[in-house]
């Protein structure tokens, strides 16, 4: 009998994220002239004194493994952020630093399904939600939010699709891929049907510093109890590849999650803590950095969707995140076909909305520059004629 793989993996759908991605970069290393739309990655460098601080962790010496749990300097100043931006009190043995905000999410998973416990979640949805929940022994529950209402799901479908099963109620919002921000109403509705349903409520608050339009407020704030708030230093502080995570929540599911990552991948990388540490608490610095690159997004949005719309692509405006998610149909109705004549042809990289439960979708990034985007739509238009 040959070894096997697990049947759990051999299940594992690769993401088409990274594949798209690959793609694109393999035509660039050819040589080919490729404008990537893929990955949610900022193309701003970090904030200056982020990069200060991290060469001043290596000349202090600061290499050395740290504390699973991430180090107590960083713990205090992710604390203290959710006081100071969000109006939550945690204690620092709260909060948990990780190997990106994805391994917070998986270790939340870990530590609280069982075998069959079901997670209600919004499609379109972030590509690996369903794919943690599975690996965890959970069944994804999935509440469809239409384009014709920005995305924003209907609290009473969300509601219907609660049943004995249902451990977790998951929120994204800004939304990956939608770039939806749910309205406070909304997400106050999430957890007054978390704490009616005595289930946990997991937010995923990666986008908050990149809100244009609405009112960004977290799950937290209405239900610090039950909630497992899951946050990080990739997006609003352009350190995607520095890889930390940092979640906060009720005490005993830290320390649960704490108990996991010890057995996995003990703690996160010690120069990027020191310099999200300054990220974190250099208030008035990351302040200045985050209003340059929200403006610098809004117009690359704005160009974007009008654009799109104008070429045929149906694209609703997104308030957050740097994402769009346009109608295929002008390219081709089959979102992937789309997606591929896209890069073949017209040599720009985009997402089939396919494995984002977004049928007849295109996923753009516009965490790009403005004159890419405007290079694109070239492009696109020149493809469709």
């Amino acid at each position: 009998m040959p070894a096997t793989l697990s049947r759990r993996i051999e299940g594992l759908k690769a993401s088409s994220t990274v594949a798209f991605a690959g793609r694109a970069k393999e035509l660039a290393r050819q040589g080919v002239n490729v404008i990537s739309m893929t990955a949610g990655e900022p193309d701003f460098l970090p904030p200056q004194h982020v990069l200060d601080a991290a060469r001043e962790a290596i000349d202090l010496g600061l290499t050395k493994y740290t504390p699973s749990e991430g180090t107590a300097e960083l713990r205090e100043a992710v604390a203290a952020k959710f006081q100071r931006e969000n109006g939550i009190a945690y204690a620092p043995d709260q909060v948990m630093v990780s190997n990106g905000g994805k391994q917070v999410l998986y270790n939340g998973f870990l530590s609280v399904l069982d075998p069959g416990d079901e997670v209600v979640l919004v499609a379109p949805y972030w590509v690996s939600y369903p794919a943690q929940i599975e690996l965890a022994g959970g069944v994804p529950v999935v509440v469809r939010a239409p384009a014709e209402t920005g995305f924003v799901p209907d609290l009473a479908d969300v509601r219907a699709a609660i049943t004995p099963r249902t451990k977790v109620l998951l929120v994204n919002s800004p939304s990956n891929p939608t770039g939806a921000v749910y309205p406070p109403e909304l997400v106050r509705g999430f957890a007054e049907l978390a704490e009616e349903h005595d289930l946990w409520l997991f937010t995923d608050d990666l986008y908050e510093h990149l809100v244009y339009d609405g009112e960004f407020v977290t799950a937290a704030s209405y239900a610090p109890e039950r909630t497992l708030l899951v946050h990080g230093a990739s997006k609003g502080y352009a350190m995607t590849g520095w890889r930390i995570g940092f979640g906060a929540g009720p005490k005993k599911l830290v320390q649960a999650m704490n108990r996991l990552q010890g057995q996995s991948t003990s703690g996160a990388n010690a120069v990027a803590q020191h310099a999200t540490v300054a990220a974190l608490t250099e208030v008035e610095k990351t302040a200045a950095f985050q209003r340059m690159t929200r403006a610098a997004y809004v117009e690359r949005r704005d160009v974007l969707v009008e654009g799109l719309n104008r070429l045929g692509l149906s694209t609703p405006k997104p308030q957050g995140a740097f994402y769009v998610m346009a109608d295929s149909s002008a390219i081709d109705p089959d979102e992937e076909r789309a997606a591929i004549r896209l890069l073949d042809e017209a040599r720009v990289a985009v997402v089939p909305g396919t494995d984002f439960l977004a049928p007849g979708r295109l996923r753009f990034s516009y965490a790009t520059s403005l004159d890419n985007v405007k290079a694109a739509l070239e492009r696109i238009g020149r493809l469709i004629g």
